[in-house]
Protein backbone atom coordinates (compact mmCIF):
# COMPACT_ATOMS: atom_id res chain seq x y z
CA UNK A 1 0.00 0.00 0.00
CA UNK A 2 2.94 2.52 0.86
CA UNK A 3 5.08 2.32 -1.61
CA UNK A 4 7.55 4.47 -0.50
CA UNK A 5 11.21 2.87 0.90
CA UNK A 6 10.49 4.14 5.00
CA UNK A 7 7.89 5.44 6.81
CA UNK A 8 7.73 6.57 10.64
CA UNK A 9 4.88 7.83 13.29
CA UNK A 10 4.50 9.01 16.61
CA UNK A 11 2.09 9.72 18.75
CA UNK A 12 1.96 11.87 21.67
CA UNK A 13 -0.32 12.32 24.71
CA UNK A 14 -0.06 14.18 27.43
CA UNK A 15 -1.23 17.61 29.91
CA UNK A 16 0.60 21.01 30.31
CA UNK A 17 0.17 23.49 32.91
CA UNK A 18 1.89 26.87 33.37
CA UNK A 19 0.90 29.74 35.39
CA UNK A 20 2.48 33.25 35.36
CA UNK A 21 2.17 35.83 37.63
CA UNK A 22 3.55 39.50 37.38
CA UNK A 23 4.45 41.22 40.44
CA UNK A 24 2.31 38.70 42.42
CA UNK A 25 -1.24 38.83 40.23
CA UNK A 26 -2.38 35.75 37.83
CA UNK A 27 -1.15 37.22 34.14
CA UNK A 28 -2.01 33.49 33.18
CA UNK A 29 -3.04 30.10 34.01
CA UNK A 30 -3.27 27.48 31.08
CA UNK A 31 -4.29 23.76 30.99
CA UNK A 32 -3.82 22.05 28.02
CA UNK A 33 -4.29 18.56 27.11
CA UNK A 34 -2.84 17.16 23.74
CA UNK A 35 -3.28 14.19 21.71
CA UNK A 36 -1.56 14.57 18.08
CA UNK A 37 0.49 12.35 15.71
CA UNK A 38 3.91 12.97 13.24
CA UNK A 39 4.26 10.75 10.47
CA UNK A 40 7.34 10.65 7.92
CA UNK A 41 7.52 9.43 5.08
CA UNK A 42 10.74 8.63 2.56
CA UNK A 43 10.79 8.14 -1.08
CA UNK A 44 14.14 8.52 -3.21
CA UNK A 45 15.78 11.66 -1.51
CA UNK A 46 12.84 13.45 -0.49
CA UNK A 47 10.43 13.39 2.92
CA UNK A 48 7.35 13.96 3.19
CA UNK A 49 5.92 15.14 6.39
CA UNK A 50 2.21 15.60 8.27
CA UNK A 51 1.25 15.86 11.64
CA UNK A 52 -2.64 15.54 13.03
CA UNK A 53 -4.36 16.65 16.20
CA UNK A 54 -6.93 15.14 18.03
CA UNK A 55 -8.66 12.03 16.96
CA UNK A 56 -6.60 11.01 13.99
CA UNK A 57 -6.52 7.86 11.41
CA UNK A 58 -2.76 7.01 11.55
CA UNK A 59 -3.27 4.91 7.83
CA UNK A 60 -4.81 7.89 6.62
CA UNK A 61 -1.87 10.10 7.96
CA UNK A 62 0.84 7.70 6.64
CA UNK A 63 -0.88 7.67 3.37
CA UNK A 64 -0.66 11.37 3.04
CA UNK A 65 2.94 11.75 4.07
CA UNK A 66 3.85 9.14 1.62
CA UNK A 67 1.83 10.85 -1.43
CA UNK A 68 3.82 14.20 -0.53
CA UNK A 69 7.29 11.98 -0.47
CA UNK A 70 6.16 10.41 -4.00
CA UNK A 71 5.16 13.52 -5.43
CA UNK A 72 8.19 15.41 -4.37
CA UNK A 73 11.04 12.75 -5.56
CA UNK A 74 9.50 12.85 -8.91
CA UNK A 75 8.85 16.52 -9.70
CA UNK A 76 12.77 16.63 -8.31
CA UNK A 77 14.57 13.75 -7.44
CA UNK A 78 17.12 14.08 -4.77
CA UNK A 79 20.32 12.00 -4.00
CA UNK A 80 19.09 9.04 -2.24
CA UNK A 81 18.61 9.04 1.55
CA UNK A 82 19.91 5.82 3.72
CA UNK A 83 18.71 5.72 7.18
CA UNK A 84 20.80 3.98 9.60
CA UNK A 85 19.30 0.50 11.01
CA UNK A 86 18.47 0.29 14.29
CA UNK A 87 16.61 -2.11 17.26
CA UNK A 88 13.91 -1.12 18.92
CA UNK A 89 14.75 0.59 22.03
CA UNK A 90 14.95 -0.71 25.39
CA UNK A 91 13.30 1.75 28.30
CA UNK A 92 14.94 1.07 31.53
CA UNK A 93 16.12 3.51 34.27
CA UNK A 94 13.68 5.85 34.12
CA UNK A 95 13.23 8.58 36.43
CA UNK A 96 10.74 8.40 39.20
CA UNK A 97 8.05 10.96 40.02
CA UNK A 98 7.77 11.05 43.36
CA UNK A 99 4.80 13.72 43.70
CA UNK A 100 2.63 13.72 40.33
CA UNK A 101 1.49 17.10 39.84
CA UNK A 102 -2.23 16.12 38.08
CA UNK A 103 -2.96 15.03 41.89
CA UNK A 104 -2.22 19.23 43.32
CA UNK A 105 -4.69 21.26 42.25
CA UNK A 106 -4.28 24.81 40.96
CA UNK A 107 -5.16 26.36 43.51
CA UNK A 108 -2.31 24.57 45.63
CA UNK A 109 0.09 25.98 42.78
CA UNK A 110 -0.77 29.59 42.13
CA UNK A 111 -1.01 29.56 46.07
CA UNK A 112 2.64 28.54 46.51
CA UNK A 113 4.11 30.48 43.42
CA UNK A 114 2.67 33.34 45.22
CA UNK A 115 4.06 32.71 48.42
CA UNK A 116 7.54 32.07 47.06
CA UNK A 117 7.23 35.00 44.65
CA UNK A 118 6.50 37.19 47.46
CA UNK A 119 10.47 37.26 48.66
CA UNK A 120 11.72 38.50 45.64
CA UNK A 121 9.74 41.81 46.19
CA UNK A 122 12.05 43.57 48.40
CA UNK A 123 12.47 47.83 49.02
CA UNK A 124 14.27 48.52 45.24
CA UNK A 125 12.72 46.14 43.36
CA UNK A 126 10.48 47.30 40.80
CA UNK A 127 8.88 44.42 39.63
CA UNK A 128 8.43 40.85 39.97
CA UNK A 129 7.31 37.62 37.39
CA UNK A 130 7.25 34.36 38.66
CA UNK A 131 6.91 31.48 36.17
CA UNK A 132 5.54 27.65 37.19
CA UNK A 133 5.37 24.99 34.36
CA UNK A 134 4.67 21.28 33.64
CA UNK A 135 4.19 18.58 31.56
CA UNK A 136 3.64 15.00 31.35
CA UNK A 137 3.83 13.06 28.62
CA UNK A 138 3.12 9.54 26.65
CA UNK A 139 5.33 9.00 23.16
CA UNK A 140 4.79 6.20 21.22
CA UNK A 141 6.59 5.40 18.24
CA UNK A 142 6.94 3.00 15.49
CA UNK A 143 8.25 2.88 11.73
CA UNK A 144 8.03 0.46 8.84
CA UNK A 145 11.22 -1.62 9.65
CA UNK A 146 9.37 -2.91 12.68
CA UNK A 147 11.22 -0.36 15.43
CA UNK A 148 8.68 0.63 18.16
CA UNK A 149 8.80 2.24 21.80
CA UNK A 150 7.60 4.05 24.43
CA UNK A 151 7.69 6.02 27.58
CA UNK A 152 6.33 8.55 29.77
CA UNK A 153 8.18 11.26 31.08
CA UNK A 154 7.03 14.02 33.69
CA UNK A 155 8.48 17.92 33.19
CA UNK A 156 8.47 20.21 36.38
CA UNK A 157 9.70 23.60 37.15
CA UNK A 158 9.75 27.27 38.28
CA UNK A 159 11.21 30.38 37.33
CA UNK A 160 11.39 33.90 39.22
CA UNK A 161 12.50 37.08 37.87
CA UNK A 162 13.62 40.46 39.92
CA UNK A 163 14.18 43.73 38.13
CA UNK A 164 15.71 46.49 40.35
CA UNK A 165 15.72 50.08 39.52
CA UNK A 166 17.34 53.71 40.19
CA UNK A 167 17.82 56.95 38.03
CA UNK A 168 17.01 55.21 34.82
CA UNK A 169 19.10 52.36 35.68
CA UNK A 170 17.58 48.84 35.40
CA UNK A 171 18.90 45.50 36.08
CA UNK A 172 17.69 42.23 36.52
CA UNK A 173 17.99 39.15 38.46
CA UNK A 174 16.61 36.15 37.93
CA UNK A 175 16.67 32.01 39.45
CA UNK A 176 15.39 28.80 37.57
CA UNK A 177 15.01 25.24 38.19
CA UNK A 178 13.43 22.47 35.79
CA UNK A 179 14.30 18.95 35.89
CA UNK A 180 12.24 15.36 34.78
CA UNK A 181 10.61 14.92 38.43
CA UNK A 182 7.02 15.80 39.74
CA UNK A 183 6.59 17.88 42.26
CA UNK A 184 8.78 17.26 44.91
CA UNK A 185 11.02 19.87 43.06
CA UNK A 186 10.21 22.47 45.53
CA UNK A 187 11.54 19.66 48.41
CA UNK A 188 14.31 19.56 46.62
CA UNK A 189 15.04 23.55 45.37
CA UNK A 190 14.24 26.39 48.32
CA UNK A 191 12.03 28.57 45.81
CA UNK A 192 12.04 31.12 48.05
CA UNK A 193 15.80 31.26 49.13
CA UNK A 194 15.86 31.32 45.20
CA UNK A 195 13.43 34.32 45.04
CA UNK A 196 15.75 36.26 47.56
CA UNK A 197 18.55 35.56 45.62
CA UNK A 198 17.10 36.78 42.02
CA UNK A 199 16.23 39.81 44.22
CA UNK A 200 19.60 40.59 45.82
CA UNK A 201 21.63 40.21 42.63
CA UNK A 202 19.27 42.66 40.67
CA UNK A 203 19.56 45.16 43.55
CA UNK A 204 24.11 44.65 44.15
CA UNK A 205 23.48 44.98 40.21
CA UNK A 206 22.83 48.95 40.29
CA UNK A 207 25.80 49.62 42.23
CA UNK A 208 28.36 47.58 40.26
CA UNK A 209 30.68 49.54 37.87
CA UNK A 210 30.29 48.92 33.65
CA UNK A 211 32.72 46.74 32.67
CA UNK A 212 36.16 47.64 30.34
CA UNK A 213 36.57 45.45 27.82
CA UNK A 214 40.05 43.57 26.55
CA UNK A 215 41.88 40.60 25.75
CA UNK A 216 42.39 39.15 28.99
CA UNK A 217 42.34 36.06 31.51
CA UNK A 218 39.36 35.19 32.42
CA UNK A 219 37.54 32.46 34.98
CA UNK A 220 33.97 31.21 33.80
CA UNK A 221 31.50 30.30 36.36
CA UNK A 222 29.61 26.68 35.90
CA UNK A 223 26.79 27.84 34.42
CA UNK A 224 28.25 30.46 31.83
CA UNK A 225 30.85 27.80 30.82
CA UNK A 226 28.37 25.15 30.00
CA UNK A 227 26.17 27.75 27.65
CA UNK A 228 29.74 27.66 25.74
CA UNK A 229 29.30 24.48 25.60
CA UNK A 230 26.20 23.88 24.51
CA UNK A 231 26.29 26.77 21.92
CA UNK A 232 29.47 27.02 21.10
CA UNK A 233 30.59 23.08 20.84
CA UNK A 234 27.23 21.53 21.17
CA UNK A 235 25.38 22.74 18.01
CA UNK A 236 28.55 22.70 15.87
CA UNK A 237 29.07 19.07 16.91
CA UNK A 238 25.27 18.59 15.12
CA UNK A 239 25.83 16.38 12.30
CA UNK A 240 23.16 18.36 9.91
CA UNK A 241 24.85 21.44 10.07
CA UNK A 242 28.20 19.19 9.98
CA UNK A 243 26.54 18.19 6.25
CA UNK A 244 25.56 21.82 5.50
CA UNK A 245 29.18 23.29 5.91
CA UNK A 246 28.28 25.12 8.54
CA UNK A 247 30.10 23.98 11.31
CA UNK A 248 33.83 24.53 12.12
CA UNK A 249 34.45 20.89 12.83
CA UNK A 250 33.57 19.41 9.70
CA UNK A 251 36.07 17.10 8.88
CA UNK A 252 38.19 17.50 12.63
CA UNK A 253 37.06 13.75 14.14
CA UNK A 254 39.86 12.35 15.28
CA UNK A 255 41.97 15.83 15.73
CA UNK A 256 43.00 17.35 18.41
CA UNK A 257 40.72 20.54 18.54
CA UNK A 258 41.03 21.65 22.67
CA UNK A 259 43.47 21.66 25.62
CA UNK A 260 43.56 18.19 26.71
CA UNK A 261 41.85 18.95 30.03
CA UNK A 262 38.78 19.33 27.94
CA UNK A 263 36.32 16.50 27.65
CA UNK A 264 32.42 17.08 26.54
CA UNK A 265 29.61 15.08 26.81
CA UNK A 266 26.37 15.10 26.16
CA UNK A 267 23.87 12.36 27.32
CA UNK A 268 20.40 12.04 27.35
CA UNK A 269 20.35 9.11 29.67
CA UNK A 270 20.95 11.51 32.39
CA UNK A 271 17.97 12.23 34.92
CA UNK A 272 18.11 15.96 33.80
CA UNK A 273 16.00 18.29 32.04
CA UNK A 274 16.85 17.01 28.62
CA UNK A 275 16.22 13.47 28.83
CA UNK A 276 14.79 11.21 26.91
CA UNK A 277 15.22 7.28 26.75
CA UNK A 278 14.92 6.77 22.92
CA UNK A 279 14.89 9.56 20.62
CA UNK A 280 11.93 10.97 18.18
CA UNK A 281 13.56 8.51 15.81
CA UNK A 282 12.96 5.40 17.67
CA UNK A 283 17.14 5.01 18.20
CA UNK A 284 17.63 4.09 21.87
CA UNK A 285 20.10 6.65 23.46
CA UNK A 286 23.40 6.90 25.33
CA UNK A 287 25.82 9.20 26.20
CA UNK A 288 28.07 10.74 23.78
CA UNK A 289 31.59 12.35 24.31
CA UNK A 290 32.00 15.00 21.56
CA UNK A 291 35.47 15.91 22.61
CA UNK A 292 37.88 13.41 24.74
CA UNK A 293 40.60 14.88 26.34
CA UNK A 294 41.17 17.44 23.42
CA UNK A 295 40.43 15.26 20.46
CA UNK A 296 36.88 15.28 18.34
CA UNK A 297 35.47 11.82 19.24
CA UNK A 298 31.73 12.42 17.48
CA UNK A 299 29.11 14.41 16.34
CA UNK A 300 25.83 14.22 17.02
CA UNK A 301 23.57 12.14 15.05
CA UNK A 302 20.26 11.32 13.34
CA UNK A 303 19.88 7.96 11.71
CA UNK A 304 20.53 9.90 8.18
CA UNK A 305 23.13 11.47 9.49
CA UNK A 306 24.56 8.25 11.02
CA UNK A 307 24.52 6.85 7.61
CA UNK A 308 25.86 9.32 5.54
CA UNK A 309 28.83 10.29 7.88
CA UNK A 310 29.28 6.73 10.00
CA UNK A 311 28.01 7.18 13.80
CA UNK A 312 25.60 6.40 15.92
CA UNK A 313 21.96 7.72 16.10
CA UNK A 314 20.13 8.97 18.94
CA UNK A 315 19.95 12.41 18.83
CA UNK A 316 16.77 13.68 16.72
CA UNK A 317 14.70 15.89 18.53
CA UNK A 318 11.51 17.15 17.44
CA UNK A 319 8.72 19.50 19.64
CA UNK A 320 5.73 18.27 20.02
CA UNK A 321 4.76 17.24 16.46
CA UNK A 322 7.43 18.75 14.46
CA UNK A 323 9.57 17.10 12.05
CA UNK A 324 12.85 15.63 14.00
CA UNK A 325 15.81 17.48 13.85
CA UNK A 326 19.60 16.67 14.85
CA UNK A 327 19.63 17.92 18.35
CA UNK A 328 21.85 18.38 21.87
CA UNK A 329 20.02 17.04 25.50
CA UNK A 330 22.03 16.89 28.52
CA UNK A 331 25.14 18.47 27.54
CA UNK A 332 28.15 19.17 29.82
CA UNK A 333 32.11 19.85 30.39
CA UNK A 334 33.57 17.17 32.43
CA UNK A 335 34.94 17.75 35.54
CA UNK A 336 39.46 17.97 35.64
CA UNK A 337 40.52 18.52 39.08
CA UNK A 338 41.85 22.17 39.99
CA UNK A 339 40.03 23.95 42.85
CA UNK A 340 38.22 27.43 42.35
CA UNK A 341 40.91 28.82 44.85
CA UNK A 342 43.77 27.51 42.66
CA UNK A 343 41.96 29.36 39.50
CA UNK A 344 42.30 32.56 41.33
CA UNK A 345 45.75 32.17 42.62
CA UNK A 346 46.92 31.14 39.08
CA UNK A 347 45.60 34.00 36.97
CA UNK A 348 46.53 36.41 39.28
CA UNK A 349 44.71 39.50 37.40
CA UNK A 350 41.67 39.24 34.96
CA UNK A 351 38.14 38.65 35.46
CA UNK A 352 35.36 36.13 37.13
CA UNK A 353 32.25 35.90 34.52
CA UNK A 354 28.83 34.80 36.48
CA UNK A 355 25.79 33.63 34.60
CA UNK A 356 24.28 33.75 31.33
CA UNK A 357 21.67 36.22 29.46
CA UNK A 358 22.00 34.83 26.19
CA UNK A 359 23.83 35.61 22.92
CA UNK A 360 25.00 34.24 19.77
CA UNK A 361 27.27 31.59 17.83
CA UNK A 362 27.79 31.35 14.14
CA UNK A 363 29.33 27.29 14.19
CA UNK A 364 30.04 28.26 10.40
CA UNK A 365 32.68 30.78 11.11
CA UNK A 366 33.61 29.26 14.28
CA UNK A 367 32.85 32.80 16.63
CA UNK A 368 30.27 33.02 19.86
CA UNK A 369 29.39 35.77 21.95
CA UNK A 370 27.84 35.43 24.97
CA UNK A 371 26.59 37.79 27.47
CA UNK A 372 27.12 37.11 31.41
CA UNK A 373 24.91 38.54 34.10
CA UNK A 374 27.64 39.90 35.88
CA UNK A 375 31.18 40.01 36.89
CA UNK A 376 34.25 40.26 39.35
CA UNK A 377 37.34 42.14 38.86
CA UNK A 378 40.26 39.70 39.84
CA UNK A 379 43.16 41.59 41.48
CA UNK A 380 46.37 39.57 42.77
CA UNK A 381 44.17 36.70 42.89
CA UNK A 382 41.54 38.17 44.72
CA UNK A 383 37.68 38.76 43.64
CA UNK A 384 37.57 42.57 44.31
CA UNK A 385 34.74 45.10 42.21
CA UNK A 386 31.38 44.36 41.06
CA UNK A 387 30.83 44.49 37.36
CA UNK A 388 27.67 44.93 35.00
CA UNK A 389 27.16 44.85 31.32
CA UNK A 390 29.70 42.28 30.58
CA UNK A 391 30.13 39.50 27.72
CA UNK A 392 32.69 37.29 26.25
CA UNK A 393 33.40 36.77 22.80
CA UNK A 394 36.17 34.64 20.65
CA UNK A 395 36.87 32.05 18.32
CA UNK A 396 35.01 28.19 19.59
CA UNK A 397 38.58 26.64 18.93
CA UNK A 398 41.15 29.40 19.99
CA UNK A 399 38.82 29.50 23.53
CA UNK A 400 39.10 25.36 24.09
CA UNK A 401 42.64 25.35 23.28
CA UNK A 402 42.91 28.28 25.69
CA UNK A 403 41.53 26.12 28.37
CA UNK A 404 43.97 25.90 31.55
CA UNK A 405 42.40 24.53 34.63
CA UNK A 406 39.35 22.30 34.80
CA UNK A 407 37.53 22.43 37.94
CA UNK A 408 35.75 19.92 40.33
CA UNK A 409 32.55 21.33 40.75
CA UNK A 410 30.44 20.48 37.77
CA UNK A 411 26.87 22.13 37.84
CA UNK A 412 24.08 21.53 35.44
CA UNK A 413 21.55 24.37 34.49
CA UNK A 414 17.98 23.24 32.67
CA UNK A 415 16.88 25.69 29.93
CA UNK A 416 15.36 25.48 26.42
CA UNK A 417 17.41 25.23 23.10
CA UNK A 418 15.87 26.68 19.79
CA UNK A 419 16.87 25.23 16.38
CA UNK A 420 14.90 25.40 13.23
CA UNK A 421 11.95 27.29 15.48
CA UNK A 422 11.79 24.36 17.35
CA UNK A 423 11.89 24.67 21.41
CA UNK A 424 13.35 21.73 23.21
CA UNK A 425 14.39 21.05 27.18
CA UNK A 426 18.31 20.34 27.42
CA UNK A 427 20.24 20.95 30.45
CA UNK A 428 23.95 21.90 30.10
CA UNK A 429 26.75 22.09 32.58
CA UNK A 430 30.67 22.48 33.47
CA UNK A 431 32.29 23.26 36.56
CA UNK A 432 34.55 25.89 37.03
CA UNK A 433 36.76 26.73 33.63
CA UNK A 434 39.95 29.43 33.51
CA UNK A 435 40.91 30.58 30.10
CA UNK A 436 44.62 32.07 29.65
CA UNK A 437 42.69 34.93 27.44
CA UNK A 438 39.87 35.85 26.11
CA UNK A 439 37.78 38.99 24.61
CA UNK A 440 35.95 40.80 27.65
CA UNK A 441 33.39 43.50 26.21
CA UNK A 442 31.91 45.90 28.47
CA UNK A 443 30.09 48.96 27.88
Amino acid sequence: MHSVDFFDTRIIEGTTTSIVLDNGKIEQISVNFTKGAAVRALKGGSWGFTSADGDFDVEKAIRAASELAVSMNEKSPKEKVKMQDIASPVVSNTPKVKKNPLDISLEEKVGNLKEFGKYAKKEGISSTSAVYSESSYKVMYTDSTGVEGEYDVVRTGFAISAVASREGLYQAGRESRFGVTGYEIFDKYNAAELAEDAANSALQLLDAKPAKGGNMPVILDPELAGVFAHEAVGHASEADLVLEGSSVLENRIGESIASPLVTIIDDPTMHEYGYFPFDDEGSQTEKTTIIDSGVLKSYLHSRETAAKLGGTPGHCRAQGHSRPIVRMSNTYIDNGNSKFEEMLEEIGNGMYLIGSRGGQVNTGEGVFQFNAEKGYLIEDGKLTTLIRDVSLSGKILEILNNVKMVGNDLKMNSGRCGKGGQLVPVTDGSPHLMISEAMVGGA
